[in-house]
């Protein structure tokens, strides 16, 4: 699934249909099924924070990922992030970021 189909039908679904697309669009990415729990449950939490920008078809900039990546990188060990499950966090952000 790709992002650019989400946007053009973000319009005309509610909010449980278009949670549903952005959750299959983070859990068909690769390095997904290699993230513990928690680490899934925080991606999940960052995608549906843009939800309301992908609804407007005005999708995430790249500053706002760019500070979302930040933020996870500051507080990894809080976390438990590895510096592989953060470039796969970065790569699944990467796909919401408009062109």
């Amino acid at each position: 699934m790709d992002i650019k189909n989400v946007f053009k039908d973000a319009k005309n679904l509610t909010d449980y249909q278009l949670e549903q697309r952005l959750d299959l669009m983070v859990h068909e990415h690769p390095g997904f099924r290699h993230l513990n729990e928690s680490n899934k449950d925080l991606i999940l939490g960052l995608v549906h924070k843009y939800k309301e920008k992908i609804r407007q078809g005005t999708g995430v900039s790249a500053y706002t990922i760019r500070e979302d990546g930040y933020h996870l990188y500051e507080n990894r060990l809080k976390l438990n992030l590895t510096l592989r499950d953060l470039e796969v966090v970065k790569e699944i952000l990467n796909n919401f970021k408009t062109e």
